[in-house]
């Protein structure tokens, strides 16, 4: 019987990415910069990112990417089906980083995916233990790596550091080709050093979870009293080093997410497991989007793409917070209507359907 919790999760984080994803279309090596004099909707929205989406619908993907590997291998029962699936899977996240958008996740997930299997028939206590490892491995290299560049300034879209970049990435197709080329063989350096660790962390956790049937039933009661604490201790951590350009509170910012990431998105998977109960009735259109989610992902690097670096370049001098979470809004709108209308012909997404194929 297939687990519409899961699907409905799926759903909502990969349209949850975007609230995250959307500020690194421009000059993606600053992500988001504030303008000089932020306004108080700007500090709100960025309180509520701290707490409520920061990293949360990330580590909601990795740990459903896990306890999906669990399924598959349990159905396949052939681990070389799924080497195959993970190999199609980071051949198309390289030529997605490359030629369209540096902030791909699909190679890291096939990367930590494949690491994830090597313990996939440990016992459970084995498998939840070893992802916390990781966990903590590549905590501890994001926290040392961030003290090779201790002199931290503060960036306004005024900063000539910022325009200098944008002007850079700005100037032509071929320039901005370039860049992103640059900034995704960063990304891909960082894959041994961090990412590796941490997704492949987070997906082990995530088959622990899901032979737990956490998402299933949710959490007990004993979880609970463990879980929430540990979500508000490292949320109030990690919106104390918020603001701060010293080097050992950022250093200590990525850790801290990290972690209040991990405990948030297993509260979001126990209120949406405890409301939807595995009823194929509630909240359809985004047990479509969770089906299509390849899809879908690769659909919003198009749109912001187009948006920002074709039709609208100067959004990225102008865009407060607000602004982009209304861009993103009418994105989500548009994608839960195209798989309203979508599903009714086909019953897998295009992306899906590639990847099926392809995997054979």
């Amino acid at each position: 019987m297939r687990n519409i919790n899961m699907d409905v999760l799926r759903g909502i984080a990969v349209l949850g990415l975007m609230f995250m994803n959307a500020y690194y279309f421009g000059v993606f090596e600053y992500g988001y910069v504030t303008s000089a004099t932020p306004s108080v909707a700007d500090k709100f929205i960025n309180i509520i990112n701290l707490v409520f989406i920061d990293g949360r619908f990330r580590t909601l993907f990795c740990l459903l990417f896990g306890a999906a590997l669990t399924i598959q291998l349990q159905r396949w029962q052939s681990i070389d089906a799924l080497h195959k699936r993970l190999k199609v899977l980071a051949f198309i996240g390289l030529a997605h980083g490359f030629l369209l958008w540096a902030g791909d996740i699909l190679f890291i997930y096939a990367c930590a995916g494949w690491l994830a299997l090597k313990f996939s028939h440990e016992p459970n206590d084995k498998i939840v233990r070893m992802g916390m490892l990781f966990l903590l491995l590549g905590a501890l290299s994001s926290f040392l790596l961030a003290f090779i560049e201790p002199e931290l300034l503060p960036v306004t879209r005024d900063s000539a550091a910022f325009l200098e970049a944008y002007n850079a990435a700005f100037s032509s197709y071929l320039a901005g080709f370039m860049s992103n080329m640059l900034m995704f063989i960063i990304m891909i350096i960082a894959v041994p050093l961090i990412t590796l660790w941490m997704a492949g962390g987070l997906m082990l956790i995530g088959m622990y979870l899901y032979k737990q049937k956490i998402f299933a039933n949710g959490l007990t009661r004993e979880q609970l009293n463990f879980i929430v604490p540990a979500a508000l201790g490292f949320t109030v951590l990690r919106l104390a080093v918020e603001p701060n350009t010293h080097v050992l509170m950022v250093a200590l910012a990525e850790p801290f997410s990290w972690f209040a990431a991990l405990a948030m998105a297993t509260l979001y998977i126990h209120i949406l497991v405890k409301y939807v109960k595995n009823n194929p009735e509630k909240c359809l259109v985004l047990q479509q989007a969770g089906r299509m989610s390849l899809t879908l992902y690769l659909m919003q690097t198009v749109i912001f793409l187009v948006c920002f670096k074709v039709m609208f370049p100067e959004w990225v001098l102008s865009f407060d917070r607000i602004n982009y979470w209304l861009l993103i809004a009418g994105v989500v709108v548009f994608q839960l209507v195209f798989c309203k209308v979508y599903t009714q012909l086909f019953r897998y997404g295009p992306c899906e359907t590639v990847w099926r194929k392809l995997s054979r």
